[in-house]
């Protein structure tokens, strides 16, 4: 959550509408992402008309697909979480089990903006399997990814990848429907990427004709929240 103050206020100024993909994980102030003391920063998104949508609860990497248990008939996942007590381990997790995680996370957020989250969620790394997207979905949540070109790269090292760089990139080749990837903050950048680009990268696109809208209308997954199978995880 390093520049997730900066990255609001920037979201106010250009009156743009996001949807932040919550997980919950080690921040430099407070007690994590999803604690109590970031609750009014959730809040006030909420307030503001933003969207919200899980990214699991651990951030909790998936790893690799596992046969069955002897005589189930569920697949399993080997995961890794890079948050919480099991942080950096791997351990295997069924079907329901990584559902639950993604739940979780779906859970805390609705605690703390008082909305109901999309049914919505996205993978740790973008790391899935066909398996792992179809046993979400038989839970209740798409998977959503990002566009090649929305890969924004403020997790890339900023000495190989400055800030200049990256702007000048995703100005030349985002293009319409596109899913656009930032985070609220990165503990191994070095030159912060927010607000040095983000908003530029907004003034840009909205003088190139584009609009920002959240997930709730993207036409890629308008049809799947208003389906009964998204309604699960209500």
């Amino acid at each position: 959550m390093g520049v997730a103050d900066l990255i609001a206020d920037v979201l106010r100024q250009e009156n743009v509408r996001v949807t932040f993909f919550g997980a919950h994980e080690k921040t430099q102030q407070g007690d994590g992402s999803l604690g109590e003391f970031w609750a009014p920063w959730w809040r006030a998104r909420a307030s503001e008309g933003h969207a919200f949508a899980s990214h699991t609860y651990d951030h909790t990497y998936w790893r690799a697909d596992l046969a069955a248990a002897s005589g189930g008939h569920d697949i399993r996942f080997r995961v890794r979480p890079s948050s919480g007590p099991k942080a950096g381990q791997e351990f295997v997790l069924s079907g329901a089990a990584y559902c639950a995680e993604i739940k979780r996370a779906d859970d805390r957020l609705r605690q703390l903006t008082g909305t109901d989250p999309l049914p919505l969620w996205r993978a740790p790394g973008g790391k899935t399997s066909t398996a792992l997207l179809k046993n979400a979905r038989a839970c209740g949540y798409a998977h959503v990814g990002w566009s090649a070109a929305g890969f924004l790269g403020d997790e890339l090292p900023s000495a190989q990848y400055p800030n200049q760089q990256l702007l000048n990139k995703a100005l030349r080749d985002i293009k319409p429907g596109d899913i656009l990837m930032a985070h609220l903050g990165i503990w191994s950048r070095q030159d912060p990427w927010a607000p040095a680009v983000l908003q530029p990268l907004l003034q840009g696109l909205k003088a190139k004709g584009f609009c920002f809208r959240t997930l709730a209308e993207h036409p890629t997954y308008a049809a799947w929240m208003a389906s009964p199978a998204s309604n699960k995880t209500r």
